[in-house]
């Protein structure tokens, strides 16, 4: 299986309702389809996204086209498909960073590996753990009332019990109040988490984290910037409920660090921030060996994304504080054939060869940017 051609295709798809980070709002998310054919005409497909732009990982949508395009395609056409974690290592030793471009090819790399083997790429991996995961549903930092009404509708539903909310989108103590008016609203009926995308710093982390705890919050994600690991360790020192890291989670050296400093109960895995499968698998290890659960992150994907953390994640004997793969339930529309299997609370584990996914060729004319 020889390396042919690779392909970028942006997309613009709409979401369903704004979704409010600590510092902007999005109405829609840009994706970047990979295609990556062989020789003998295999077709594997990816996908690079980044949440909202380059605030969060440094990378945008026409970076890392720009850089498939001319840096990493001439890397691997003409090499063997079939030994994708080396190509992957190749990838790190010739590009620094660009994790988020990076992980899109790799992916297309692994469904074309299994598609040429007629294998599901969990069983590259060694096997799943598990067939399906649970979904958090990520609330935005929108007014308390509007966030309530949002998540009684999902609970009434029967969709999600778990609920993960934004903050640090204004001052702390009216954050906080917001926080804790949705907390007294949905007691005893959903799990709730926050995230603050480091927008604390450590002594207003101190003064009003305890608060969040003392109202309900089972979880804190990353309050504090990704730099500043001490300041994540004397907060997981001080608090009752866990700390979980995601900005400053990258690498297994990253890993490392958070795992022997304290500075991290719980590790939030994404594929792309991670620089794809392999890597990601990586962290997840490191997180097995110091006993830490690792927690399955989105950047908002579409299905293909989404089956590709699904294949990871399953395969990961560490994942086991659950994900927020919701990025196709908030987009309007997907460009896949059949998309990836909610029901119940829980994604479900496709099963067919690769990623078990198969694009929408009308969807991606439809939602190609043209300019």
């Amino acid at each position: 299986m020889i390396i042919s051609t690779i392909d970028t295709t942006i997309l613009d798809v709409p979401i369903r309702r704004p979704h409010k980070f600590s510092i902007l709002t999005i109405d829609s998310q840009s994706l970047l389809l990979v295609r990556v054919t062989t020789t003998d005409g295999v077709v594997g497909i990816g996908e690079g996204v980044v949440p909202g732009g380059p605030w969060w990982g440094g990378e945008s949508i026409e970076g890392m086209k720009a850089l498939i395009d001319r840096y990493l395609t001439p890397l691997l056409v003409g090499q063997d498909l079939s030994r994708v974690s080396y190509l992957g290592r190749k990838l790190d030793r010739m590009i620094d960073g660009a994790e988020f471009a990076k992980a899109a090819v790799e992916m297309a790399l692994w469904d074309a590996c299994g598609k040429g083997y007629g294998l599901p790429v969990h069983q590259l991996l060694g096997g799943a753990h598990r067939d399906r995961l649970p979904v958090t549903w990520a609330l935005g930092a929108e007014p308390a009332d509007v966030v309530i009404e949002e998540a009684q509708h999902k609970l009434d539903a029967g969709e999600h019990r778990s609920f993960k909310l934004k903050m640090g989108a204004g001052r702390p103590a009216d954050d906080v109040a917001r926080v804790t008016a949705v907390a007294d609203a949905l007691a005893g009926q959903a799990d709730l988490a926050v995230d603050l995308n480091g927008s604390w710093d450590v002594l207003t982390a101190e003064r009003y984290l305890p608060e969040l705890a003392a109202a309900g919050i089972g979880l804190i994600e990353q309050p504090v910037p990704r730099w500043d690991v001490r300041a994540m360790a004397r907060l997981a020192d001080l608090l009752t409920i866990p700390v979980m890291a995601d900005e400053s989670l990258r690498t297994p050296h990253d890993a490392v660090q958070l795992c022997t400093t304290g500075a991290a109960d719980i590790l939030a895995v994404k594929l792309a921030k991670g620089g794809g499968i392999s890597n990601v698998l990586a962290v997840g290890a490191v997180a097995d060996a110091f006993g830490i659960p690792c927690y399955g992150g989105t950047t908002i994907e579409s299905s293909i994304g989404t089956a590709a953390s699904l294949h990871a994640f399953c395969a990961m004997p560490s994942l086991t504080a659950g994900t927020e793969l919701f990025g196709t339930l908030l987009l309007s529309d997907d460009i896949v054939v059949d998309p990836v299997v909610f029901k119940d609370g829980f994604l479900h584990l496709p099963t067919g060869p690769g990623l078990g996914i198969e694009i929408d060729e009308d969807q991606i004319t439809r939602y190609a940017r043209t300019s």
